[in-house]
């Protein structure tokens, strides 16, 4: 009986690794986002992490009103991090993987922006 109990025991800790790594490590897609930069911030309890919104240009109709597209994201890099503080207001390109969870040490949103593509002044 308890040769039984470790075999259940050891494929019960594989399946759950396996849904761990897929919903917390594994890359679900990626891309490029574009918009004008909202704000970067360094926020977080225990776990300090760079946290961001931009806003993508063009509007939809939600319920009949109008409202801005928004992309929030965590950004994974301190580089990266600092030069989006620098530049907030600007228009972007950004790079970012997406998770299907956020993990406390990566940041709040499944959204993790890696790269700057571009950058560009915005013309008003």
């Amino acid at each position: 009986m308890r040769r039984h109990l470790w075999k259940i025991a050891a494929v019960l800790a594989i399946v759950l690794a396996v849904a761990g790594y897929f919903r917390y490590w594994w890359v679900f897609g990626t891309g490029v986002k574009a918009g004008e930069l909202n704000y970067v911030v360094h926020k977080g309890v225990l776990f300090k992490t760079y946290e961001g919104k931009m806003i993508q240009t063009g509007v939809r109709s939600q319920a009949g009103t109008l409202q801005s597209f928004e992309f929030l994201f965590s950004v994974e890099h301190d580089a990266v991090a600092q030069q989006l503080m620098a530049n907030s207001g600007k228009q972007f390109n950004l790079h970012y993987r997406e998770y299907l969870a956020a993990l406390p040490w990566r940041g709040h949103s499944k959204y993790v922006v890696d790269s700057i593509v571009s950058m560009q002044e915005v013309n008003r």
